[in-house]
């Protein structure tokens, strides 16, 4: 079983949306960018977690401002979290980004989500 940490669910997160799925849902705004979070249930059987123990950690999250929850909406992250998941992206996928939205859409993303505070 993994070690859970926000950080471990994060990557998670991406190897969900680049590698799996091929597919991320950005939400633009004037001031924002928000990022749709895979569920917590495909988080806990892609990290064969129990569900319960994923849980705490989005919690935890939305308490530190990384991400959103909205019931029947699902989770995305806010402004930080964005950032996090950019930077991570950067550092590890930014190859597997650049092939599902090209270049240009993911430098203007990193541009606009660093310059945000």
């Amino acid at each position: 079983m993994t070690i859970l940490t926000v950080d471990v669910i994060f990557e998670t997160a991406i190897k969900l949306m680049l590698l799996e799925d091929r597919s991320i849902t950005v939400h633009f705004s004037k001031d924002s960018i928000y990022i749709r979070f895979p569920t917590t249930r495909k988080l806990a059987d892609h990290l064969e977690t129990p569900h319960y123990y994923v849980l705490p950690y989005f919690a935890t999250m939305e308490k530190e401002g990384l991400i959103n929850r909205v019931e029947r909406v699902g989770i995305s992250t806010t402004n930080a979290g964005s950032r996090k998941l950019i930077e991570l992206m950067v550092s590890k996928y930014k190859k597997e980004m650049e092939e599902i939205i090209g270049t240009a859409l993911f430098e203007e993303i990193q541009k606009r989500v660093m310059k945000e505070d």
